[in-house]
């Protein structure tokens, strides 16, 4: 009787969480989205601060181990072993110091008749929207990810099905190439229960908490998905590391399309970063030349009159005085350039003219 209650209490489960389509992310799970990224970028600094925030905050240690357990299927034993080394190490601090703790409940245990390849295909069949998937190029792979992957881990009952994909998106958001694999798991996480609110809500706390390559690359998954993409590439991101975001561009927010930002730097000289589309109107500097140094991401550059020309990282260009131009990132892409005037004179100034329109910035290839 009692096998026959937990087979039931599966079954009920797979139908159950699909749930809650305009829910956003719980607490908890907003705490497993910056522990997954931090674990599959191999961060355990980063990972303990976001063990220790989502353990305040209700999280408990059974869900965290389970979450870091699941994803050796998608980052390996070897991150997924640090991790779990890095959550005891931050369960035993918090024990000696008495910091708050909830052990919380294990996954209820299966029965000896319970059959993962069965139950496996089942829950694959509803990650992957109702059609039967069979990775028949490699049944190996195709049996691991049926009976072992969406059999045994995910019958597990101490997360939801919801809770897992969270996790997984969330993971390989931060794994760079695995773009096909990111558009999958947003298509399964909106079938398992997670809502379109909650994905978009997941790439701003990876903006927040991870970094913007990560949010973008999930940004870039969800609107193929949602159907919202000309093409399927990701977007190219910078190492703000290297060359500082600098805050909101404000000052000058009429003269742009799309948010820029700006970081003075020494002798007179400015960072300036457009965010993929962002570029300035038309304008022209006069009695004074601009200098643009690209550092990273790609642009554009072009002159009244002209044909753009591209900007990647060591293009330099001068631009000569009373020029009318304009310049900005790609569609794709981040782009940072320096700027700096030289043979000002008296009297320079700029002048702010016409947006550039989606008309002409759209040609740009």
């Amino acid at each position: 009787m009692k096998a026959i209650t937990i087979v039931l209490a599966v079954l009920l489960v797979t139908t159950l969480q699909t749930k809650g389509q305009d829910m956003t992310l719980t607490t908890k799970q907003q705490a497993l989205v910056a522990i997954a990224a931090h674990e599959a970028k191999g961060n355990i600094e980063g990972l303990k601060a976001a063990l220790n925030e989502g353990l305040e905050h209700g999280l408990t240690v059974s869900e965290a181990k389970e979450a870091l357990s699941q994803l050796y299927a998608y980052t390996g034993f070897p991150r997924s072993l640090n991790a779990l080394g890095a959550l005891q190490q931050v369960v035993k601090e918090r024990t000696e110091t008495g910091l708050r703790i909830e052990e919380g409940r294990e996954a209820d245990p299966l029965p000896k008749s319970y059959d993962a390849l069965k139950q496996g295909t089942k829950v694959q069949t509803q990650l992957v929207g109702g059609q039967p998937f069979t990775y028949a190029f490699a049944p190996q792979t195709d049996y691991y990810l049926k009976a072992h992957l969406f059999g045994d881990i995910f019958a597990r009952n101490n997360l939801t099905f919801a809770d897992r994909e969270v996790v997984t998106v969330s993971a390989i958001a931060a794994l760079p190439g695995c773009e096909p694999q990111l558009q999958a798991h947003v298509s399964g996480a909106r079938n398992m229960g997670v809502s379109d609110e909650a994905l978009k809500e997941m790439s701003a706390l990876l903006e927040a908490k991870i970094g913007t390559a990560e949010a973008e690359r999930l940004r870039g998954a969800l609107a193929v998905v949602f159907g919202e993409a000309q093409q399927a590439g990701p977007v190219q991101t910078v190492d703000f590391s290297v060359w500082p975001k600098g805050a909101p561009n404000t000052a000058y927010a009429q003269y742009f399309t799309g948010n820029s930002y700006l970081a003075p730097m020494e002798g007179g000289m400015a960072n300036v970063t457009f965010e993929p589309r962002c570029r300035n109107n038309w304008h022209i500097h006069h009695k004074q030349v601009q200098v643009l140094i690209c550092v990273a991401g790609r642009g554009w550059y072009q002159e009244w009159g002209k044909e753009a020309i591209p900007m990647t990282p060591g293009t330099i260009i001068a631009i000569p005085a009373e020029a009318k131009h304009w310049h900005g990132a790609a569609k794709d892409s981040w782009f940072q350039h320096l700027t700096y005037h030289k043979d000002v004179q008296e009297g320079a100034s700029n002048e702010w003219l016409e947006p550039v329109t989606d008309e002409i910035y759209d040609k740009l290839k």
